[in-house]
């Protein structure tokens, strides 16, 4: 999320007790995540003006696996067109078009959300606790 300056899943309490094979569906979706995520690290910096650029997929990883874990368990027909995470979505919970009180209450993902580096004042990271509702 750049911002410029200024399932399937029948265990719904998330409690799983088995060990996560990691080559299974969701533990080969995260590493693919991963491998990308290193080559967009790779990227030159944005310049003016844009001042902050989060990375939800570095300090929201706990939730984004949580969900991967608990949605992507069977092979889907899916395409993203135009994701634009905003401020108040994935910015914050690490799940794609996820604001918090969904995220939490509805798909009922956990997981700590840690600070980003570097936090816009006016679009702080508050992870599953944030009250603010995405609009985009």
């Amino acid at each position: 999320v750049a911002e410029e300056k200024e399932a399937d899943d029948d265990d719904d309490d998330g409690d799983s007790d088995e060990e996560e094979d990691e080559d299974d569906l969701a533990g080969r979706f995260l590493r693919l995540e991963q491998e990308q995520n290193t080559l967009l690290r790779e990227l030159p910096p944005f310049g003016d003006p844009v001042s902050h650029v989060y990375h939800p997929l570095d300090y929201a990883w706990e939730p984004h696996c949580d969900f991967v874990r608990r949605y992507c368990r069977t092979p889907k027909r899916v395409l993203f067109l135009g994701m634009n995470p905003g401020p108040f979505g994935m910015a914050q919970t690490g799940v794609p078009f996820g604001e918090a009180w969904h995220v939490r209450e509805w798909l009922r993902v956990v997981g700590g959300v840690k600070k980003p580096p570097m936090e816009h004042p006016k679009r702080p990271v508050l992870g599953l606790s944030c009250h603010r509702a995405e609009v985009s």
